[in-house]
């Protein structure tokens, strides 16, 4: 390394790589730059450089990653592709390592949702954010790299090398608030990642699947030994901290133009300005001292599909508008 120094050598490097990065239209994130996520300092080993490419601005997002096998079963793709999904919708950032199976699921969904809806995605490399892995992925790291973000400690041009990947799994988890894992060997690379969230304090997900498939070893594994168990996107929102889960609420309801002009006549929501359609027909309909239930609704909401009621009943819950209880009913927020 001194006669590196010495030699002058790490300086031709540091040419070659600042040219790549300008035809590549990426840029470097050192740890002192504000733009670096907090959540990843807070680790044992923080890489001292990210490289980025995209949304640099989606680095200090509310993140959560979801991992899981490159042999996906078609329930663990259905899983992904759902929770990613409705995660996103949430305001949660999804990272995940652009990887066959599991890991491309996520990232298409999010993608699906669209920017104005809250679809953002990160994808961590294990090779320079100038290189592609794998191949068929191509378009979809371009897409990434518009819409969203793709981030690598390693330099650029650095190829794949099979020992890269446990490396850049500690950086999905050190970036996310907690790690969902959908489908995985017990030795997998996703059990990986469990393994370095926990590690590093994160909250630990899993999907639980058929006890007859190998894939499934792993994610109910984890709920054995602690992992919170995820039926639906709620199951993960509900254990993040109060302040994260405020910041979501926010977000949402800054995105469905909730905020101001008030209306507190006869117990209405000061934030149901801005809703219109079903969400309004809906908000008229439920009570705050009684649930209804979903059936009800369906019957009682004349000329509106079952579809568009339940779409209108998540964005409620999303903006803190609606509870949901046992049994698929719902009750009005009481807000003063």
């Amino acid at each position: 390394m001194a006669q590196s120094v010495a030699s002058g050598c790490a300086f031709d490097d540091a040419v070659t790589q600042q040219q790549k990065l300008a035809e590549a239209g990426a840029v470097v994130i050192p740890l002192t730059d504000p733009r670096y996520p907090a959540r990843l300092k807070e680790i044992f080993d923080p890489p001292p450089l990210l490289f980025a490419r995209g949304r640099v601005e989606l680095m200090g997002e509310l993140t959560l990653g979801i991992v899981g096998t490159r042999r996906p079963t078609a329930y663990g793709i259905a899983a992904a592709a759902r929770l990613a999904k409705d995660l996103a919708g949430a305001g949660l950032a999804i990272a995940s390592g652009m990887a066959r199976g599991i890991d491309t699921a996520a990232h298409r969904a999010v993608l699906e949702v669209g920017l104005e809806a809250g679809g953002n995605t990160i994808a961590v490399f294990g090779c320079g954010v100038d290189e592609v892995y794998p191949a068929e992925n191509r378009k979809l790291a371009e897409t990434i790299a518009r819409d969203g973000l793709i981030v690598s400690e390693f330099p650029m041009a650095t190829p794949p090398y099979p020992q890269n990947f446990p490396i850049r799994n500690r950086i999905i988890a050190g970036m996310s608030v907690g790690v969902l894992v959908i489908e995985g060997g017990e030795y997998s690379g996703s059990a990986i990642t469990a393994k370095l969230a926990a590690e590093q304090n994160r909250e630990v997900f899993a999907v639980p699947g058929n006890i007859t498939s190998k894939m499934s070893w792993g994610p109910n594994l984890l709920i054995k030994q602690g992992a919170k168990l995820v039926q639906e996107w709620n199951d993960v929102v509900v254990e993040l901290k109060a302040e994260d889960r405020r910041r979501l609420a926010d977000r949402c309801r800054n995105r469905l133009n909730l905020n101001g002009n008030e209306s507190k006549d006869a117990g209405q929501s000061s934030l149901a300005f801005g809703v219109d359609g079903t969400g309004r027909a809906i908000l008229n309909y439920l009570r705050s001292d009684a649930p209804i239930a979903l059936d009800y609704l369906v019957e009682n909401l004349a000329g509106t599909s079952p579809s568009e009621i339940i779409a209108a009943l998540f964005e409620l819950e999303l903006a803190g508008l609606v509870r949901q209880l046992p049994g698929k009913s719902f009750i009005k927020v009481w807000l003063d």
